[in-house]
């Protein structure tokens, strides 16, 4: 009897997971990873969670606890990284992370002794490399994409370093961050417990904010200054490693440092290319093929196999894959002639503003949004539905109207009916 209690307890864990855009594929390798993770009352009470932040006195009465049993139990998910908690003017507030970028990738942030993560690595790359559902839906299964390639900055022209946006340099994102924190690489870590880790730095991932300052908290990352954060991504440039992080303009929670051959995400790009896994950067390298001395080079240095040394006028030269080409600069840093060099792409790549932008747009396309609006787990404050709202407003006409069509909302029609599309 018990056995069938903690299988309805993962399954109802699983169940909210996929309230959000960003769920999780049913398997038995899935179940096995959430029995690692969560104990079966774990599993049970995060699965009543809202999706949206919540409080100690929402989940006490979510629960049918006292305060004090909510905090204890909300204070140990927090402890392993399981939950994200920020501190605020009136409070503190809880959120459940999605899975990725979340509590599966906080897991393998930092050295553990509470749970086997040699097995657990492998699980992950039973889940995600060899059984493949799961990343086909992280990365494809939306326009809206979970993470940005930023672009290599030293390789940028003088011009192109002038017209860059800032939330197009990771050197911003460092700048702007309230909180910087670095852990250990997720991916790298992962594929050492399966013996075919490379040899790219181990501790260059970077959070931000207030993901940065929860994870610092609960030692899961190591608080750095801005400085230090720069000599580390000056370090991820000289091993050629990809600026991968949080496809928003404001308040970016993670860059990632990733190499082609460990990180889910260049891994995904090479695998799935054909699903646009990752949002590629404004920019594209192109060739001077007279002054290309056909070494080969940016063909062996892309991390993402995108380009192709083909035959031209008696010579081989580079020749990049346009559609697939994800603009990290990688191959220019890396051309010994200077041949090659970026030019900015015919059509401008639009960023969402902010996580709850990203999120409202995922959850239209997936057919999700009454998810994010009418969470009845939790109250819905004015501050919470509003930011929700301003993110429809901001929205294309198209996409406005099937937000119209998900929600059948006369109040959210006439809202959408006073406004003009701003992109």
């Amino acid at each position: 009897m018990s056995h069938i209690v903690a299988k309805e307890a993962y399954k109802s864990l699983e169940e909210r997971l996929n309230r959000f855009p960003l769920g999780v594929a049913p398997s038995k390798t899935l179940y096995k990873i959430l029995e690692m993770l969560f104990s079966e009352k774990e599993a049970k009470l995060v699965a009543q969670l809202p999706i949206k932040p919540f409080t100690t006195k929402q989940a006490a009465k979510i629960w049918g606890v006292r305060y004090g049993e909510a905090l204890r139990v909300l204070n140990e998910l927090c402890s392993r990284c399981i939950l994200i908690d920020v501190e605020t003017d009136k409070d503190k507030i809880y959120v459940l992370p999605p899975p990725m970028a979340g509590f599966i990738e906080f897991s393998m942030m930092r050295l553990r002794n509470d749970l086997d993560q040699h097995v657990l690595g492998q699980l992950y790359h039973e889940y995600m490399n060899v059984e493949e559902d799961f990343i086909k839906e992280l990365f494809g299964d939306v326009d809206t994409k979970l993470g940005r390639a930023f672009v290599n900055e030293p390789v940028l022209s003088a011009d192109q370093s002038l017209n860059v946006l800032d939330f197009e340099r990771s050197t911003h994102v460092i700048e702007d961050a309230s909180h910087i924190g670095i852990s250990m690489c997720y991916c790298r870590h992962k594929m050492h417990h399966m013996d075919q880790a490379c040899d790219a730095p181990m501790d260059i991932c970077m959070t931000f904010n207030g993901v940065a300052a929860s994870l610092i908290k609960s030692g899961y990352a190591r608080q750095v200054d801005i400085s230090e954060c720069k000599d580390l991504l000056d370090q991820a440039y000289d091993h050629n490693l990809v600026q991968f992080g949080e496809n928003i303009r404001n308040n970016v929670s993670f860059i990632c440092n990733c190499c082609g051959c460990c990180c889910e995400a260049l891994v995904a790009q090479k695998k799935f290319g054909h699903l646009y896994p990752i949002q590629t950067t404004n920019y594209m390298p192109t060739c001077n093929e007279d002054e290309c001395i056909s070494c080969g080079k940016c063909e062996k240095m892309c991390p993402v196999d995108m380009i192709t040394m083909v035959d031209s006028n008696g010579k081989k030269v580079p020749k990049v894959n346009e559609d697939l080409c994800i603009g990290c600069g990688v191959c220019v840093r890396n051309c010994p002639n200077k041949s090659l060099t970026l030019k900015t792409r015919k059509n401008k790549i639009l960023t969402p503003v902010n996580s709850v932008h990203k999120a409202v747009l995922m959850a239209i396309e997936k057919g999700q949004l009454q998810e994010l609006l009418f969470d009845n787990k939790a109250l819905i404050s004015h501050r919470a539905m509003a930011a929700i709202l301003s993110s429809i407003l901001k929205l294309s006409p198209v996409k406005r109207a099937m937000a119209s069509d998900q929600m059948r909302s006369v109040y959210l029609e006439k809202l959408l009916a006073k406004k003009t599309d701003i992109y």
